[in-house]
């Protein structure tokens, strides 16, 4: 492995603070989970949905972290943060800041990107193939990152 999982997760707040697509920095998979502060996300379909939204209707995203810890074993890695979020809902005007809690798993991506870790497929040939054409069609967010994430929770002390 040459990269690791801690620059993965900064990776993620760059491109949350560029705007570029968020999708291709998680696992294509059912059992993707991603909970926010608003939200409860299952499977990347659910995920990748909510993060061009999330993409298209914000705006001036400023991240700060303040204490990310990531462990790392092998094929699998753990992280912490504290993170102060602050962006511009483009819809409405207003911008939005909130101190916030990240905690969540990465794992290293297989081969081919459309298999879970014991090798099974996430779904037909055919459904892979149209999740690629998909993605092709909104800025090509599949890669292939040495990490991904297969979990991730956001939340916040704050009143939303």
């Amino acid at each position: 492995m040459t990269a690791r999982a801690e620059a993965t997760i900064r990776d993620y707040y760059d491109a949350l603070r560029n705007g570029d697509p968020l999708v291709p920095y998680f696992r294509r998979s059912d059992s993707t989970v991603k909970f926010a502060i608003s939200e409860a996300l299952f499977g990347h379909d659910d995920i990748g949905a909510a993060l061009r939204e999330q993409t298209e209707t914000t705006a001036e995203w400023t991240i700060e972290s303040s204490h990310l810890v990531v462990s790392e074993h092998d094929s699998c890695a753990t992280f912490a943060d504290e993170v102060t979020m602050t962006w511009t809902d483009t819809e409405t005007g207003k911008r939005r800041q909130f101190e916030t809690r990240w905690s969540g798993t990465l794992i290293v991506n297989s081969a081919t990107g459309d298999t879970e870790t014991d090798g099974a497929p996430t779904g037909t040939e055919r459904e892979v193939e149209s999740e690629r054409e998909a993605d092709a069609e909104t800025e090509t967010e599949t890669t292939e990152r040495e990490w991904e994430f297969v979990s991730m929770h956001v939340s916040t002390a704050d009143e939303i």
